[in-house]
């Protein structure tokens, strides 16, 4: 048999992420319940907080707040029934191609990741924003969400496979994640704020942050596409 090709590759190690969150839920369950905890966290920050429209102005940063604690914790689990069960040395020994092997995690990371988001950002929306008076630019949120979580979940891949054998990975992931990914995160904060507030003609600044964070994503994925394999290897 001759050696499949990488699209081939591709669907078998994202088929095989996807069949092993769905059996045993564990990345899932331990993000939407850190959610959960997060949103609680918040409600007690805010309990003594009327005024609804300084609950709005601080809605980017604290709705950006919670996606990346929550995907941090999802990243340091990407990796764990690989390392585990010595799944991901059979993968290296394997003739498949480590930017295929980043492609596949990557995909899957970012599909969790949009699961939970799915759940949290509507519980969100009830808990901090239902009695508030939303701009009608609020649905452009969408925009920097799908952005920013798809550039959260490259990087993270990338520097989840960095901290795999490293001791103290969790909070060698954090340190490292904060830093790199910052310029994405202010980037989709500053839109996602925008588009809470709806201030008129500050649209131009809205597409322009996305933009940058757009730049960001394209930038870091391909680098680490690039330089997966050494990192892997190693």
């Amino acid at each position: 048999m001759g050696r499949p090709g990488a699209w081939a590759q591709y669907r078998a190690l994202l088929a095989k992420d996807l069949r092993q969150e769905l059996r045993t839920r564990e990345m899932l369950t331990s993000m939407a319940v850190y959610a959960l905890l997060v949103l609680t966290v918040y409600g007690a920050a805010l309990s003594q907080v009327g005024d609804r429209v300084q609950t709005v102005s601080l809605a980017g940063g604290m709705l950006w707040a919670l996606i990346v604690f929550t995907s941090l914790l999802g990243l340091n689990r990407s990796f764990s029934h690989e390392t585990e069960s010595g799944c991901l040395e059979g993968i290296l020994l394997a003739p498949v191609d480590r930017a295929v092997v980043f492609a596949a995690k990557a995909t899957s990371n970012l599909i969790f990741l949009l699961a939970v988001e799915a759940l949290s950002v509507p519980l969100f929306f009830l808990f901090f924003l239902s009695g508030a008076e939303l701009a009608a630019t609020t649905p452009l949120i969408a925009v920097p969400l799908a952005v920013g979580t798809v550039g959260v979940a490259g990087v993270g891949t990338l520097l989840s496979t960095m901290t795999i054998d490293t001791r103290g990975r969790d909070v060698l992931l954090a340190i490292l994640f904060i830093p790199v990914a910052f310029p994405l995160l202010y980037a989709c904060v500053s839109a996602t704020t925008t588009a809470f507030l709806g201030v008129e003609g500050t649209l131009g600044g809205f597409w322009t942050s996305c933009a940058v964070a757009g730049a960001y994503d394209v930038i870091m994925i391909a680098a680490a596409w690039g330089l997966y394999e050494f990192i892997l290897d190693a």
